[in-house]
């Protein structure tokens, strides 16, 4: 195992990599990641400022967490706050803030809010205490929602009526048609994300390079996946070539996993979504099927009229699409920091905000 990470996050072959790049590199170009992983990979090994200058990383929509709007984020407080609730998440949701106040605040004071690792611990934390109402906020790209399927079938399976999920699930592919539908787009090509295609495969992504002549790579979250990845995107740019090469082969199958992809076409169908800097993308999201609407808590809870209000100095909407980059922030390092978040940007695990301010 270890052979193979070194393998890499080999320094020379980087700047072989690095050098080949440069040689190929003649225009001037816009890539995107849209992964939060690649972000902060990208950030971590100062690959943006190892790139000829000729080559633009922006960042994308790549954090579920992030991209997950105000107003969803408020009805997951007022189910934090209800008594006889508990509240799951994984930790990395805890400390989003919604127009007032995070779920990590609700917990201080003494709300019901747990971070778990997997939906199924909230499962077993409803068959355990059948007197509780259990929620778990189930937020994320096509990766986490095999998971969150299968803890919905296994509380149908034991006859839960005590637990519910608040659906927050976006898929990657309309997000990337929105980006490059928009009449200011100036993005060139994507790095594909890595996770997202080894669940879906990338049927999706053929068709979109197709329609919009935008080459795309899925690509792994070392070092030298990421500089491999890019020398394949520059390549078809430079040759005016738009499909997808895989660089990511060793997880990524063109089918995808089919057995995932069942699981979540059994207990989720298409929706739209709203997406937090994005607006509402048709069938960008995924809801519970009617057959499973027991366990919405939409639907089992009063949450309608809830609307979130975005901190006026965050612009996190504008970092999500490419527009700006976090330093650009008038508030980034300022009024707001990792203590004092003003978007989910800073506080993620993937998001952009974050990555700088940990940037070595």
């Amino acid at each position: 195992m270890f052979k193979h990470l070194d393998e890499y996050r080999d320094p020379a072959l980087a700047r072989r990599l690095l050098a080949e790049i440069a040689g190929v590199a003649r225009g001037r170009w816009v890539i995107m990641e849209i992964c939060g992983g690649h972000t902060h990979a990208i950030i971590r090994h100062g690959i943006d400022l190892l790139l000829p200058e000729q080559l633009e990383l922006v960042h994308g929509p790549g954090c579920p967490v992030c991209v997950t709007p105000v107003g969803l984020i408020d009805k997951a407080l007022a189910l934090a706050r209800r008594p006889g609730v508990v509240f799951t998440s994984f930790g990395d949701m805890l400390r989003v803030p919604g127009s007032r106040e995070s779920l990590a605040q609700i917990r201080s004071r003494g709300g019901d809010v747990r971070p778990v690792y997997s939906p199924l611990e909230a499962v077993n934390l409803a068959a355990q205490n059948p007197d509780r109402q259990v929620v778990f906020f189930a937020v994320g790209f096509e990766t986490t929602a095999p998971g969150n399927a299968l803890a919905v079938q296994q509380a149908a399976r034991l006859e839960l009526t005590n637990f519910s999920l608040l659906v927050s699930h976006v898929l990657v592919p309309p997000a990337i048609s929105a980006l490059l539908a928009a009449p200011d787009n100036r993005i060139q090509a994507f790095l594909a994300p890595g996770h997202v295609c080894t669940v879906e495969g990338l049927e999706a992504y053929e068709a979109i390079a197709a329609r919009y002549r935008v080459p795309m790579v899925p690509a792994g979250f070392e070092p030298v996946d990421i500089l491999a990845a890019l020398l394949l995107l520059v390549r078809q740019l430079e040759e005016g070539r738009a499909g997808v090469e895989n660089e990511y082969r060793r997880s990524v199958r063109p089918e995808g996993n089919p057995a995932a992809r069942r699981a979540v076409e059994q207990v989720f169908e298409v929706c739209d979504r709203n997406w937090r800097g994005l607006g509402e993308i048709p069938a960008s999201g995924l809801r519970l099927r009617p057959e499973f609407a027991a366990f919405d808590a939409e639907n089992k809870f009063e949450l309608e009229g809830i609307e979130g209000r975005e901190a006026t100095m965050c612009i996190s909407g504008a970092i999500l699409r490419g527009e700006q980059k976090p330093p650009q922030c008038p508030a980034f390092g300022r009024e707001c920091t990792p203590a004092n978040p003003l978007g989910a940007t800073m506080v993620s695990n993937e998001g952009a905000c974050a990555a700088y301010m940990h940037r070595p």
